[in-house]
């Protein structure tokens, strides 16, 4: 994927609002990273998980960041996914995509 990564916004197949997908430097980094390091297949699925925000920007098992107005997160296997949506704008933000480990949701003392 490459930085500034779009899907053209236009009506999904029950009529609504396609957003378009823009991937974060930060987000284009961690993707470049896991595609060397992880299976093509779990890379593909993730992929997948990514732009199928287009069609719904809060999927079933989506989970709200708290603390944040407009953050999300989603989980594809070991796998996370952090990102923003811009209703206003039909846009989806990939922030971050990282494993989950043990230090994923550690609290700062």
């Amino acid at each position: 994927m490459n930085s500034r990564n779009q899907l053209a916004v236009g009506k999904g197949a029950l009529g609504q609002s396609v957003y378009r997908i823009e991937v974060s430097p930060a987000a284009d980094r961690d993707l470049v990273k896991l595609k060397g390091r992880i299976r093509m297949q779990d890379f593909k699925r993730l992929r997948g998980a990514v732009r199928s925000l287009a069609e719904n920007p809060r999927p079933r098992g989506v989970r709200k960041i708290r603390g944040t107005e407009k953050s999300y997160r989603i989980r594809v296997g070991s796998y996370r996914v952090v990102y923003d949506v811009y209703d206003s704008h039909n846009l989806v933000l990939i922030l971050q995509v990282a494993r989950r480990s043990e230090t994923t949701y550690r609290q700062l003392p």
